[in-house]
């Protein structure tokens, strides 16, 4: 649904996006990482025609970016840091009026608005200006209005900004959702754990290159090494942790608990259980020890600074506002 190949934007001698290629397919979330400037919303505005890349190519909904842009923009919403709302309209006026814009048939239009308002818990406040809404509410109705004449892909910066919890769970909820509808989603997010829960794939960007991608178990594995597992048990190991040498790397134990390293959970697992079971151990509990997207990030990003040479501080002067 979305594929993009060899991608690249330059503004005069600044190279703001540099070779990006990524894919990504229907009923597919992918999270796009990186600091401020690394060139995230440069790369979302080339994916919805706004800028024309340098060089490479893009494809969104099986439409070239640069010589079908009309039909690009007419399959993809767009959620964007500023939102350029009508602060005198009322949300159905609004909404009204990016229908027409979309050439949605009047009834069409409004069914779709009145569902989505109900979804995100917005209808009773359709009969406000925008100029006194929330935040919050703001960033609801901007996601709404990405929504609107349900497009196969959606391009998300930041959709819960702003939000109190209840709200950026709506809003999770609804990108969960999407992704049994068949969309395509690109979300770019400094909010990790969001990201975690909701992509699944991560894409990290650090100064206009990808840096790494993969999916976030398999980039844990790749910059944090194997998984640690930690088993408990209802009565002290005495000889148990020993009948586990040839099949465990182990990383410290205690009485009734150890932890081990494993390349592949899902193979030594089970073997780990019915070692135990043939000694008659009762285990009260076997799970992989957390281990955060941020870590990965943090990884990542030091690693790509230090093969460039440059350290994580310093930051290209751009001409434009870039994200």
């Amino acid at each position: 649904m979305i594929e993009a190949q060899g991608l690249s934007k330059r503004f005069d001698s600044f190279l703001a996006v540099d070779n990006v290629s990524l894919s990504v397919r229907s009923g597919e979330v992918m999270a796009l990482l990186g600091p401020n400037g690394a060139g995230k919303t440069t790369t979302v505005r080339m994916l919805t025609s706004t800028l024309r890349p340098t060089s490479g190519w893009a494809r969104v909904a099986g439409y070239d970016v640069v010589g079908q842009a009309a039909q690009v923009r007419r399959s993809v919403g767009v959620l964007t840091e500023h939102h350029g709302l009508y602060l005198r309209m009322r949300s159905e006026e609004y909404l009204d009026f990016f229908g027409q814009l979309y050439g949605l048939p009047p009834a069409e239009c409004r069914a779709r608005a009145e569902a989505l308002l109900e979804r995100f818990g917005m209808r009773e406040a359709a009969g406000r200006r925008l100029g006194e809404y929330s935040k919050g509410m703001r960033q609801k109705l901007a996601l709404i209005r990405a929504m609107l004449h349900d497009p196969p892909v959606l391009l998300l910066d930041e959709p819960t900004s702003a939000m109190d919890p209840l709200s950026a769970r709506i809003v999770r909820d609804a990108i969960a959702a999407l992704r049994s509808e068949q969309r395509a989603v690109i979300l770019c997010t400094h909010n990790l754990a969001e990201a975690e829960q909701l992509a699944d794939h991560i894409a990290v960007i650090r100064r206009g290159r990808l840096v790494a991608q993969g999916t976030p178990a398999g980039l844990k594995r790749q910059w944090l090494g194997p998984a640690l597992v930690e088993l408990r048990t209802a009565q002290p190991l005495n000889g148990g942790a020993a009948a586990l040498n040839d099949l465990i790397k182990l990383d410290s134990s205690g009485a009734n608990w150890l932890r081990y390293f494993a390349d592949q959970p899902e193979a030594i697992n089970p073997r780990v259980l019915q070692r135990l079971a043939e000694r008659q151990v009762p285990v009260v509990s076997l799970a992989e020890v957390p281990r955060s997207l941020e870590d990965v990030y943090l990884q990542v990003v030091t690693a790509a600074d230090a093969a460039s040479g440059r350290p994580p501080s310093e930051t290209a002067a751009a001409p434009l506002d870039l994200d």
